[in-house]
């Protein structure tokens, strides 16, 4: 069986190598990008199973990343979780509206994170 594919779009360096390898420990394959338009081209380009999102991005930000991985449809199938230091009401909300599969906050538990993106990925099955 091969390697479920996670891309983690992610701007502070320190937590993008702490999420990597939180992930790659546990065998998933790995991606990463600093800003939304680079997810949005390496979404195009190795179509993970998951995408860990931040929200505060240069460029694009993670609900329009979001919204343009749920609205295509084929990418729709790709789980996103939104993963952010955004709390407000607001922020959850667009979160809906813009159809991200999870939203949790920063900091974050690696436990819940991890159990989450296995739910998910074994719901998939």
């Amino acid at each position: 069986m091969s390697k479920q594919k996670i891309l983690v779009v992610e701007d502070e360096v320190s937590l993008l190598k702490l999420e990597t390898i939180l992930l790659s420990t546990r065998g998933y394959q790995v991606f990463s990008a600093k800003n939304g338009r680079d997810a949005l081209e390496c979404i195009e380009k190795e179509i993970p199973d998951l995408v860990l999102l931040d929200v505060m991005l240069p460029e694009v930000d993670g609900f329009e990343v979001c919204r343009q991985i749920k609205s295509n449809p084929l990418t729709s199938h790709i789980f996103v979780i939104l993963l952010t230091a955004k709390k407000g009401q607001e922020d959850v909300a667009m979160g809906k509206a813009v159809k991200a599969d999870c939203y949790m906050t920063k900091p974050f538990q690696s436990a819940l994170v991890i159990g989450t993106i296995q739910r998910l990925l074994m719901d998939s099955f």
